[in-house]
């Protein structure tokens, strides 16, 4: 009887070891896997991120090289923030893009965008958006809290066409440009902006 209990409790206490061994290695694996998916992940970021900043760098300098006015800007600003969208329309317009607002310390911060109206035409065009934030104020605000472009956008956008004295406008001034240059009344009412939390993770 005893030898039968010892076998027993023998076979029970192996078991116990491979259940163990096997909840064991189950655990390293899934932790493996989320390891593995989470520099994945982080890889994808750091990628859009780079392809993000390459996009407001050469944009940028597409504009500078264009207009005096986003040169003054530009000199005077506390911050800035570059955006690249696609607008497509066909009865009911939209569209959505990414950007990044850079403040004067350098700090960069990611950014979506997103629109939606009603259209009358149809097909697609993709332009890009540059701000110039007068202060830290007008930056953080639109980075913080996000912004949406209303119908007064379009007269802000207007006076700082190609050849405007370069005023401020509630502390922000805008140009918008396509691939043939820039666009001296640009249209951006209904617009939203807001922080791409995905991104601003390292």
């Amino acid at each position: 009887m005893k030898r039968v209990m010892k076998s027993w409790l023998s076979m029970a206490l192996f078991v116990s070891v491979l259940l163990l061994a096997g909840a064991v290695a189950a655990s390293k694996a899934k932790d493996s896997t989320e390891a593995k998916d989470k520099t994945e992940a982080q890889d994808k970021n750091a990628e859009k991120r780079a392809e993000i900043d390459a996009m407001a760098k050469e944009t940028m300098d597409r504009l500078l090289s264009q207009s005096e006015s986003a040169k003054k800007f530009k000199e005077k600003a506390y911050g800035y923030a570059v955006f690249h969208n696609l607008k497509v329309a066909f009865v009911i317009s939209g569209g959505g893009g990414s950007g990044v607002a850079v403040s004067g310390q350098g700090e960069r911060t990611y950014m979506k965008m997103g629109t939606a109206g009603i259209g009358l035409g149809m097909g697609g065009q993709k332009y890009r958006v540059v701000f110039f934030f007068e202060d830290e104020k007008a930056f953080r605000s639109f980075v913080d809290k996000g912004w949406q472009a209303d119908a007064s956008a379009q007269a802000a956008a207007a006076s700082a066409g190609a050849n405007a004295a370069s005023t401020f406008k509630n502390g922000t001034a805008f140009f918008q440009m396509t691939d043939k240059g820039l666009i001296a009344s640009a249209d951006i009412a209904g617009t939203k902006y807001w922080k791409n939390d995905g991104l601003n993770k390292k």
